[in-house]
């Protein structure tokens, strides 16, 4: 099962955290026992390792955090690693679309040399400096005092953290993907799809990626691929699993959760309905 990681720390009780309008601040201690995980978040993260190491496997690549290490990631989905010989401890960022256009169209000028052009990159990776740790170190405090904090004084440190990250000269990629993200009104559909349609999300969680209400979503992809989301889903998985049957050792099982179907005999009953035949009978004749 994939978690939805933003909803998973807004409600979960036990986490040290704070919620705004449109960002949330958590302090997350994985278990030991958690070594391989899966994730999607409808907000873009900012990951600071306090303790221990992870690594996250992005479509471009993968990026082996230690303590002290930050990543920016693009809201999606996403799988991580955690090596078991020491606990791990993080601080989460999560950010809307929202609360970045307001950041960026409140510090123009800070803003203003860079370059907005189209990335695919969905991680980008931040160089901390002292200044920067002094700052999640005081959030950190923050987030663990008794009593309540402020909402004003968590926003301000929280933006006097953007705001450090974005001066820090060796951060330009960071500057340039939060424009790219402030220029991008609803993300592209057909990116969204064929970049995720092999997880296994609901309807809900794909229009949240690309910007969306559901109604919306509903109607502009539509518009765009001339069919429902599910049927879409349904055809592109099981050609992808097609793919798989004949250019892989892997068997049903493993094709069957690796083209985003929930369990093997749904996969087996949909691929002979579509195909004419079981994935073991197109196998042996291909």
């Amino acid at each position: 099962m994939i978690v939805d990681i933003y909803e998973y720390f807004k409600k979960h009780p036990k986490y040290n955290k704070y919620i705004g309008s449109d960002f949330v601040l958590v302090e997350y201690k994985c278990p030991l026992n958690v070594e391989e995980f899966q994730l999607w978040t409808e907000s873009h993260l900012i990951t600071f390792v306090i303790s221990g190491k992870k690594d996250w496997f992005t479509p471009e690549g993968t990026y082996k955090l230690k303590s002290g290490d930050a990543l920016f990631l693009k809201k999606g989905v996403y799988t991580t690693k955690q090596h078991l010989e020491e606990d791990y401890c993080v601080m989460l960022f999560f950010m809307s679309d929202s609360f970045i256009r307001h950041f960026i169209k409140d510090n123009e000028l800070l803003y203003q040399e860079e370059s907005v052009k189209s990335s695919s990159k969905s991680a980008v990776k931040i160089d901390t400096d002292t200044s920067f740790k002094t700052l999640v170190k005081s959030i950190f405090q923050y987030l663990t005092m008794d009593q309540a904090i402020p909402q004003k004084l968590i926003e301000l440190k929280f933006r006097e953290l953007i705001f450090n990250i974005s001066l820090n000269k060796r951060n330009q990629g960071f500057k340039k993907v939060l424009l790219e993200i402030t220029n991008t009104a609803k993300w592209n559909i057909e990116q969204v799809m064929n970049s995720n349609f092999q997880y296994d999300l609901p309807i809900s969680a794909f229009a949240k990626l690309s910007g969306r209400s559901l109604s919306s979503f509903k109607r502009d992809f539509k518009e765009h691929f001339g069919t429902t989301p599910s049927k879409w889903l349904m055809a592109k998985r099981l050609e992808y699993s097609k793919m798989l049957l004949l250019s892989s050792k892997m068997n049903i099982n493993e094709i069957c959760y690796e083209s985003g179907f929930k369990n093997t005999s749904h996969y087996i009953k949909s691929f002979k309905s579509y195909f004419k035949q079981t994935p073991n009978q197109f196998r042996a004749i291909n």
